[in-house]
Formats: structure tokens, sequence, C-alpha cells
């Protein structure tokens, strides 16, 4: 098929639906076995379609993570829709994170990765740092953006809340990242995290593939990167009642001040 398996497992849970595109490649694919399919076959009745190719169709409902197709998951997916569809191309591109450790509470660390819209409209995520790798989703939302990630080293979800921007091209991103650090009690955390634009997309898979590659080899810096002392103030700010006492935030929160984008004209916000 030319596709990541990750993809064909999310056709295969019913997570996502392949796109007509793709539905015509299977097609192809299953010629080879089933000499009658057509690509209409793939919009009737499974039970129908099984019978007309004569294989047995286990109607029986999913169990465990298969049931995320008509889980809470798929409805948030359905209400970022409308979001998806007008905000998603903003946030497409090459980009860096910024975000402090549990483990080294002093040191900051960088991943590397793209924001790509995948056939299906999903806006597809890939990451890179410290020895690890994410994928994910992202939804863009009221105005704020939602990341789901997952690492097969963690073996733990990790979410992300952003602000999100209201120009065509977003530049830089202020959230929290929600997380079970990597240490012996698996610890709950929150932090602050930055994410910065490296880059845009060329629209060539293949060729944006290699320079993914070239980004987590080469680690570049972001194309308007945020001061070190704005970049310190948004990622060890403290929070609680001393705080709050002193003008400051009772509770770590996103302003969204860092959040901004560009038009294709310059103007930034």
């Amino acid at each position: 098929m030319g596709v990541d398996k990750s993809l064909v497992g999310r056709w295969v849970k019913g997570t996502i639906h392949p796109g007509e595109h793709n539905l015509a490649r299977l097609t192809t694919v299953f010629r080879e076995y089933f000499p009658d399919i057509t690509l209409a076959d793939w919009y009737e009745d499974r039970a129908e379609m099984a019978r007309r190719i004569g294989i047995v169709f286990h109607g029986a409902a999913p169990l465990g993570p298969d049931l995320l197709a008509e889980g809470p998951f798929a409805k948030m997916v359905e209400a970022s829709k409308p979001e998806m569809e007008f905000r998603a191309p903003a946030y497409e591109g090459f980009w860096r994170t910024t975000r402090p450790s549990v483990m080294m509470p002093d040191q900051l660390f960088h991943d590397y990765g793209i924001f790509r819209i995948d056939e299906n409209g999903m806006l597809d995520i890939e990451m890179e740092g410290s020895g690890l790798h994410f994928t994910g989703w992202m939804l863009p939302m009221s105005g704020n953006v939602y990341v789901f990630l997952f690492d097969p080293v963690g073996r733990t979800p990790l979410i992300v809340l952003m602000k999100g921007v209201t120009l065509p091209r977003a530049i830089t991103l202020e959230g929290l990242l929600l997380l079970s650090a990597l240490d012996s009690g698996r610890t709950p955390a929150a932090l602050p995290i930055l994410v910065e634009r490296l880059g845009d997309l060329s629209g060539d898979h293949e060729a944006d593939k290699a320079r993914l590659r070239k980004i987590i080899e080469e680690k570049p810096d972001p194309i308007d990167p945020v001061s070190d002392e704005d970049r310190d103030r948004l990622l060890f700010r403290d929070v609680g009642p001393a705080a709050a006492a002193a003008g400051g935030s009772l509770y770590m929160a996103v302003g969204g001040a860092f959040s901004r984008g560009t038009t294709t004209d310059g103007l930034k916000g």
C-alpha cells in the first residue's frame, strides 16, 4: 500500500477510515484474492459485502481499545472537525519543543518533529528527542489546541494543551504538558512547554520525511526564536499562594502571550 503500518492499524480498529484514494488501492490489492470486488463495495453494508465476496463477517461488538471508534475520543475528533478544516493548515510544519524535566528540574530538553495533515484530514504529529519517539494527533478546538501523544518507551499517553493562534500560520505555541515521568514512581506531572516553528512543509511527503530526519540530526534553531529571558520566564515561573499574593498566578495556566502567528505579508500577532 505504501503507507505507514500505524495507519493500517487505525483502519483495522476503525479509528479512522481510508480515503477514496486508498480505498482504490485497497481494491487493487484485494482483487488478487477476490476478483469481483469493486470500489463501490466499500460503501455497502459490511455484512452484505462479506456475503458478496464469500468471507465470514464477524458482527460482534469490538472489545477493549477497538471501542475507540465509537468512544469519547471519536466524539472529540468529531467536535473538532469544523476548526480542523479551517485551522489545521496554520499548524502544519516542522517544530521544536522546549520543556523542563521532572527528573532534572534545572535542565531544558528539546523534541524535534513534524505536524502534518494526513489524507483523512487528521493533524498527525511525530516528534523525537532524548531517545524518545512520540506519535499522535492534534485537535484544534475552541481556540485551543489539544495534543494526544504516545511513545513506546514510557508506554503512557502524553497530553499537551496549548493556546491556539488566529492568524494563518502559527509561529510559536505556549502550553502545558501532562505526563508520567520516567522515574521509579512514574510520577504524574504538569509542566509548561514552548513549541516553536522550524520551517514549512514542501508538500512532497518523501522530501518532508527526509528533511525531518535532517532536522533531528542537526537540531536547528527556530525561525523566530523566543529570547532566552522570555523562555525562562515562561518555563520556570512561580505559581501558588505566595506568587498570587505578589501579583502572580495561583495555578499554572496558559496565558497565551507566547502563542503567535503570522500572515503571508508578515503581520504578526
